[in-house]
């Protein structure tokens, strides 16, 4: 419950804060696992905020979470973090050797850039970039957001 309670901790301080350790697992495009530097931690599942990946069982799922594997996979990286999701996941950034992971995710075409309200999200940029030179998920046309096809669909069983 350790780990709980440091997460609980973070939900509530309000403040970003920063750890850093060994990407465990990689469960989709946009969240992974990292298990702390601390000694004793439990890993802790990250969703990595500003990005929003193709579902596991959507298009280019499967390439998103290869992408994401083959960068960070057992690499030792930054975490700035934000706070706590309501399904009690850690929020995020990914910092591997000063690079923004999530940036590469959206340039390289294996994520969008997460939308809020009318703000086009923290990787307008980088989605633009992508999307003009087709790479990845946006050479298909036909390519829908995660939020959409979750709204039509529902979570991946």
């Amino acid at each position: 419950m350790r780990g709980g309670v440091w997460l609980l901790g973070l939900a509530l301080s309000g403040a970003a804060q920063a750890m850093s350790g060994i990407v465990t697992h990689v469960t989709d495009g946009d969240t992974i696992w990292v298990r702390p530097d601390e000694p004793n931690r439990k890993p802790v599942k990250l969703r990595l905020v500003g990005i929003d990946a193709p579902e596991r069982c959507q298009a280019w799922g499967a390439q998103a979470t290869a992408a994401l594997t083959s960068q960070v996979l057992h690499r030792h990286v930054e975490v700035p973090t934000r706070g706590v999701d309501a399904h009690g996941r850690l929020l995020g950034g990914l910092m591997l050797d000063g690079r923004d992971v999530s940036a590469w995710m959206v340039s390289r075409g294996h994520a969008w850039s997460a939308r809020y309200h009318r703000h086009p999200g923290p990787y307008a940029q980088e989605q633009q970039v992508a999307q003009t030179g087709r790479a990845g998920l946006f050479a298909d046309p036909a390519a829908i957001e995660p939020w959409v096809f979750r709204k039509r669909h529902g979570p991946c069983p």
